[in-house]
């Protein structure tokens, strides 16, 4: 090979490198969030709610929610708008139907599929997560389904709850399972059993029984998440501030 052929190459080979870093520096750069990534359904629990907002990607969200509020549950819709920072943060305040307000602040996972939520209300703290719904069937499809389930919390007169099971979802809308469950430092071990309902849009009920000698009939709201991966909980009986998620 010639000298100048030899020279040629090296910066053919400099050129080929010097566009591949471009390319590189591009897709990093195009990693930056705007208002179009909060767009479609999200399922949601932060602090005593769990539910739905579908987000228009300009800015403006619609939802509904279950609500825990010292016992009374409450179901409400809202609406309300949202911004995104280029640094994947972003903030949203809402009006809830029947009245009352709403703020919220939150922050994007790297895949741009959860976000990390904490209230900006004052008088209060909760926070909680969301998650794209993605792409998945709801309904008593008579698939078999096990998740790993927690849940955490307290009840109001007893204590802090702590409870780590699993959950097997028969398809035709009956649970079964075993965990560990912790009232206030007591804590058992056995089988669950229960009912659950899950409708099309992707919400539903779970009812489980937990084992004794700490027997309890527990009630919760759901929202399925994550393609379908993931479901959101929250407890819906009387004096509980309980929420938790389930796994496959």
């Amino acid at each position: 090979m010639e000298k100048g052929e030899r020279r040629m190459n090296f910066w053919k080979l400099c050129l080929v490198v010097l566009g591949l870093t471009t390319i590189i520096g591009v897709g990093s750069a195009s990693a930056a969030c705007t208002n179009a990534n909060l767009t479609g359904i999200w399922g949601f629990q932060v602090g005593t709610a769990v539910g739905q907002f579908t987000g228009d990607g300009a800015g403006n969200l619609t939802g509904s929610q279950v609500v825990n509020q010292n016992g009374t549950i409450l179901s409400q819709t809202f609406s309300g708008t949202y911004s995104v920072a280029t640094n994947c943060t972003g903030s949203a305040t809402f009006n809830i139907s029947g009245g009352g307000t709403g703020s919220v602040n939150f922050v994007f996972d790297q895949a741009k599929k959860g976000l990390q939520i904490i209230a900006t209300d004052t008088g209060g703290v909760a926070e909680g997560v969301a998650l794209v719904r993605g792409v998945v069937t709801c309904g008593l499809t008579g698939k078999k389904t096990i998740y790993a389930a927690e849940l955490l919390g307290k009840i109001n007169g007893t204590g802090p709850i702590g409870y780590v099971f699993q959950a097997i979802l028969d398809g035709k809308g009956g649970v079964s399972g075993t965990g560990t469950f912790d009232v206030n430092g007591a804590y058992s071990i056995g089988a669950i059993s229960g009912t659950y309902t899950q409708n099309s849009d992707c919400t539903g009920t779970l009812q489980i029984t937990t084992p004794q000698p700490i027997p309890d009939k527990l009630n919760f709201a759901t929202v399925v998440v994550n393609s379908g991966k993931e479901i959101l909980l929250l407890e819906t009986d009387a004096a509980a501030a309980v929420a938790g998620n389930m796994q496959k």
